[in-house]
């Protein structure tokens, strides 16, 4: 998540007008509408009768405000609640855009940034409760969304002599984080486990992602699912519903505990599935991928 975020800021727009706004509301706000209603009625009338939801009471009328408020777990979102993300993400372009709006200039820009960050850290530790399009993730999430922007002339554009060895010393900094973490991280329900070790682990690990694809360029395949990241988001858990009930059909069973090698082995499948939906909706429907 750290990553999509960070991203996110690196693409962040110079200008600061309202046609920009709109332009991030057509490509995030439109698609995660049009697919959550999609996603909803298909749960309301198919998906909540068979699997894990036929087995827990949910109610539609709540499943349906999820939609609007984008957060509260399987209570509001059990139609799909990895769609959290795009109203999240869409907050933090719109509260670093009235930061960079009214604050000229940039030191003081990146102090408030950290800390909106740090109010973000503090407010799940207080308050036990989930807010609208998940704001507290939101202020976190300006952290990295912020390096990316004001970083991104250093290390994306830029090649260095010793990209190979920093990318190993990434990796091994990268590990050891993971290994002190010891923690599941889940910012939807905003579970950072120690922030620090979180917040270091976010920027190495990130560090370490980018530089691999850029060292290994066989990797650059990749970049047609880099533009299709909101229909991959709102598809993924039905894509798995799919090879699930393949799954039962040959092997006669509907309890399934994957390990983390049959997990990647699960990501190519899903994406094997899913790429001539992709196709389709590229050339069909684009407003469900963010695009005219």
């Amino acid at each position: 998540m750290p990553l999509f975020f960070l991203i996110a800021g690196i693409f962040h727009p110079e200008k600061t007008n309202f046609v920009i706004i709109k332009k991030r509301v057509k490509q995030i706000l439109v698609p995660y509408f049009l697919w959550s209603f999609l996603l909803y009625f298909f749960w309301l009338f198919v998906g909540r009768n068979y699997g894990e939801s036929s087995f827990i009471e949910l109610s539609p009328y709540k499943n349906l405000i999820g939609i609007f408020f984008a957060q509260g777990d399987k209570e509001y979102m059990n139609w799909e609640i990895p769609m959290w993300f795009l109203p999240s993400i869409f907050l933090t372009f719109l509260i670093f855009w009235i930061i960079k709006r009214i604050i000229k200039k940039e030191r003081n820009r990146i102090l408030l940034s950290i800390a909106f960050g740090i109010i973000g850290f503090v407010i799940p530790r207080i308050w036990d409760v989930s807010l609208i399009w998940s704001l507290d993730v939101s202020l976190t999430s300006l952290i990295f969304y912020v390096f990316g922007y004001y970083s991104k002339k250093y290390w994306v554009y830029k090649k260095f002599e010793w990209e190979k060895t920093s990318l190993f010393i990434l990796f091994i900094l990268h590990i050891l984080c993971s290994i002190f973490l010891l923690q599941k991280v889940d910012m939807y329900r905003s579970n950072y486990g120690n922030e620090i070790l979180f917040i270091l682990n976010a920027f190495v690990g990130v560090l370490f992602w980018c530089n691999l694809l850029r060292v290994f360029k066989f990797l650059s395949f990749l970049s047609f699912f880099g533009k299709n990241t909101i229909p991959i988001l709102a598809m993924q858990l039905r894509s798995l519903t799919v090879i699930k009930l393949i799954l039962l059909i040959f092997l006669g069973t509907s309890v399934f505990n994957f390990n983390e090698l049959e997990k990647v082995m699960l990501v190519f499948f899903q994406l094997l599935i899913m790429y001539p939906i992709l196709l389709l909706i590229n050339k069909y429907l684009p407003i469900l991928n963010g695009k005219n």
